[in-house]
């Protein structure tokens, strides 16, 4: 059996915390001590697993929600199958460890996804040299900081146009409005955006409803002017601009259009303040369908039980394509005013979408769901985006399906430290401590360049594939 060094200590401590952990062949096997558990749930539990590297911290807590998680079950049907994470595993604010996937017979957990649904990441490339890109870089970031920080950007629409945001993602939302441009995305390339439908994870369209949406962003008529729309977020989302400095798999980035030298830009981003409304909805509504004769779960996780409450399963999920619907809209407007801002600038770039894919999301696959939360779907020969740590390297990788791991990889690097230890003033927060001497970091609030990864902020770095 391989262990990491101090391993023992650390199980000792695991146990006392009631939870039984081994590792073997750099995976952690983790399940609740079943002494310690009502009798319900301890049935069946499968034992979740987390690659992790030897050389890897270990959070405690981080191992406790995700053997939590794998325990939950609805006393009158539906069970956690499979419970899995990744290695950029650390713990979550809402009880569930970021990097978790998890597989559900039965039932759905709305707590596993959380608050930001459809958080993703988005690429492009543009064939512009890093040379070319820095003669002209002030202008170009000057305007980026008007659309990104100043509101600037153009983001009305009319009513229809929303509906169908909501309803069918990016093909209801481009239909829409090739009948009626309006705002900043007037002046897009509607051929090209169609096309890139075929490099959206979904194609961009998940099965939505208005009504879960916030009322105020689909009225019957008129416009929609919506101030969440299109902008970046806090925590650790970011917009950046890379090079690609290294091509490994020619033939795979040959047919995705990336080459060495080309310059590219990344987005993090999510459904913003339409998430946090329907994920907050329906965690509320989760726990008031719970049996009212049975005590709340230790873990605050209720699921919802298909046997129990198939309307609300099934709402749930059409609420949570709802969210996803936006999630995809704001990415792609992320990147449109990137593209309008290069071709201003730079003159005729085409700067094609690589790839946009969701790492909050639940999804029908198999004989139930998977929800990863943290977490990139990884299928066989699907493009998979790993961002790297701000200063660090961003990768382009290829799905190989791995079952094991519920066909899911890494969705970021993960971090050494967690943000509490990094906001101590013992911590040595210079850049060439940190990592980001040759980083240029634009962003309203300067100390997010002392967490992992800089948010509300443009950024340089590079990719690889």
């Amino acid at each position: 059996m391989q262990q990491p060094k101090n391993l023992n200590r650390l199980l000792r401590a695991l146990s006392r915390q009631g939870l039984d952990v081994s590792y073997d062949n750099k995976v952690y096997s983790i399940c609740l001590n079943s002494s310690l558990n009502e009798h319900w749930q301890d049935a069946g539990a499968p034992t979740a697993e987390v690659l992790l590297p030897e050389d890897f911290p270990v959070e405690e807590k981080a191992l406790k929600q995700l053997a939590n998680l794998a325990n939950v079950r609805h006393p009158q049907g539906g069970c956690v199958c499979r419970a899995c994470a990744t290695p950029d595993f650390h713990p979550g604010d809402s009880g569930v460890a970021i990097g978790s996937i998890v597989e559900t017979a039965g039932m759905v957990i709305p707590a596993a996804v959380g608050s930001d649904i459809n958080c993703g990441m988005r690429l492009h490339v543009a064939d512009l040299s890093i040379e070319q890109f820095l003669s002209q870089r002030d202008r170009f970031v000057e305007l980026l900081k008007g659309d990104y920080f100043f509101g600037t950007r153009d983001v009305s629409m009319t009513a229809k146009t929303a509906r169908a945001m909501f309803q069918h993602g990016i093909p209801g939302w481009l239909d829409a409005l090739r009948d009626k441009p309006t705002g900043s995305a007037a002046n897009s390339d509607f051929e090209q955006l169609a096309t890139e439908c075929n490099r959206t994870f979904l194609g961009g369209s998940m099965n939505g409803d208005v009504e879960w949406a916030p009322a105020e962003l689909v009225p019957n008529d008129g416009l929609v002017r919506d101030g969440g729309l299109g902008t970046i977020g806090g925590g650790n989302h970011f917009v950046e601009i890379q090079v690609v400095e290294e091509v490994i798999d020619r033939a795979t980035a040959y047919t995705w259009g990336v080459r060495s030298g080309q310059i590219a830009f990344m987005i993090h981003s999510g459904s913003r303040n339409v998430g946090k409304y329907i994920g907050g909805m329906w965690r509320d509504r989760a726990c008031q369908a719970w049996p009212k004769t049975l005590k709340h779960p230790e873990s605050r996780l209720f699921p919802l039980s298909v046997a129990a409450n198939p309307e609300l399963v099934s709402s749930y999920l059409q609420g949570e394509a709802t969210a996803a619907n936006y999630g995809f809209i704001n990415r792609l407007l992320l990147a449109e005013f990137l593209r309008l801002r290069l071709r201003q600038v730079f003159g005729d770039v085409e700067a094609p979408l690589v790839y946009d894919v969701p790492h909050n999301i639940t999804l029908a696959e198999g004989a139930g769901w998977v929800t990863r939360k943290g977490a990139c779907p990884a299928h066989s020969g699907q493009p998979v985006i790993v961002p790297g740590s701000m200063g660090a390297a961003s990768y382009l990788l290829v799905g190989t399906g791995n079952d094991r791991f519920l066909r899911s990889a890494s969705h970021g690097a993960g971090r050494a430290r967690s943000r509490f230890d990094m906001s101590r003033k013992v911590v040595d927060k210079t850049d060439s401590a940190l990592g980001l001497t040759d980083v240029d970091c634009i962003t309203l609030r300067e100390r997010r360049t002392q967490n992992r990864r800089s948010t509300d902020g443009l950024q340089a770095n590079s990719t690889s594939n």
